[in-house]
């Protein structure tokens, strides 16, 4: 585009205009004032449903009954032992898969040799269902903590291997080539490329871990637990119809994951700064 400028004048050049944006005070807690209106929503949903009487009470109890079920199990003292205990395995059992899966998923995916060794092994514990365990399990160690960690670990351990792997195989090599361009050694390149870019995978891992160590956490109380844990509640109101405390500990059981899941999101922000993660 031509400007044309008079005779005896002088160019100016344009004044920038700097865009404004406001951010209003009360942004950071739109995700938190969402979540509550959506929660009780759902239960005040829940509470006329079972009110109208679609289903029958004895297995769709009023979400008010749900939560006097679950202050009356913390008031006598009936719930916070066994939810100490099945939490206190769970995160236990969970840093173990972490410490272990972490390091070997990512050898597995740097060295072809361990890749070939090991791979066998690791997409057959993958696949195996933790149920058929639980008879060996209780053979070897018994009933208590020692299966119940174990059965945890297994469950929690090999999807944390499997997305590490991954992670570590599908690294960009316009990366990699970059690195060698500016004359990184192998051990910059595995600390400043390839650990950043895997990082995601990483968590993804311990995200699944999450969800498959719940899972191996309630079969290992379900099936061998000793009379202790989330799962002996489970078991114990399921065998005497008391259907508003079964519907309590599941909400238990998904406030746990929930809360475990958005801890790592927030582990995630604060390790990967630069990656958009709230569009998820």
């Amino acid at each position: 585009m031509t400007q044309v400028v008079p005779n005896g004048s002088k160019a100016t050049r344009p004044t920038p205009q700097v865009e404004t944006i406001t951010v209003s005070k009360f942004a950071p807690f739109r995700g938190v004032v969402f979540t509550a209106v959506n929660l009780t929503s759902f239960f005040i949903l829940w509470e006329l449903i079972a009110r109208a009487g679609v289903i029958n009470p004895l297995f769709f109890p009023r979400s008010s009954e749900v939560f006097s079920a679950l202050y009356r199990g913390f008031a006598d003292g009936t719930i916070l032992p066994e939810l100490a205990h099945s939490l206190t395995n769970f995160l236990i059992g969970l840093a173990i898969s972490a410490v272990i899966g972490i390091p070997v998923g990512l050898l597995m995916g740097a060295s072809r040799i361990a890749d070939l060794v090991l791979s066998p092994y690791v997409w057959a514990m993958t696949s195996l269902p933790r149920v058929a365990l639980i008879p060996l399990l209780i053979l070897i160690l018994g009933f208590g903590d020692a299966m119940q960690l174990t059965i945890i670990v297994l469950s929690a351990v090999f999807p944390i291997m499997v997305n590490c792997m991954a992670g570590v195989k599908t690294v960009d090599p316009s990366l990699l080539r970059a690195g060698r361009v500016f004359g990184t050694s192998q051990w910059e390149t595995y600390v400043k490329i390839i650990l950043p870019f895997t990082l995601p995978f990483v968590i993804s891992g311990v995200n699944q871990g999450i969800a498959r160590g719940l899972v191996g956490m309630l079969i290992g109380e379900l099936l061998g637990g000793g009379g202790n844990g989330l799962g002996y509640l489970l078991d114990r109101a399921g065998e005497q119809f008391d259907a508003p405390m079964l519907y309590g500990v599941l909400l238990l059981l998904a406030v746990m994951s929930v809360s475990l899941i958005q801890a790592m999101r927030w582990l995630e922000e604060r390790a990967a700064p630069w990656r958009d993660i709230t569009r998820t």
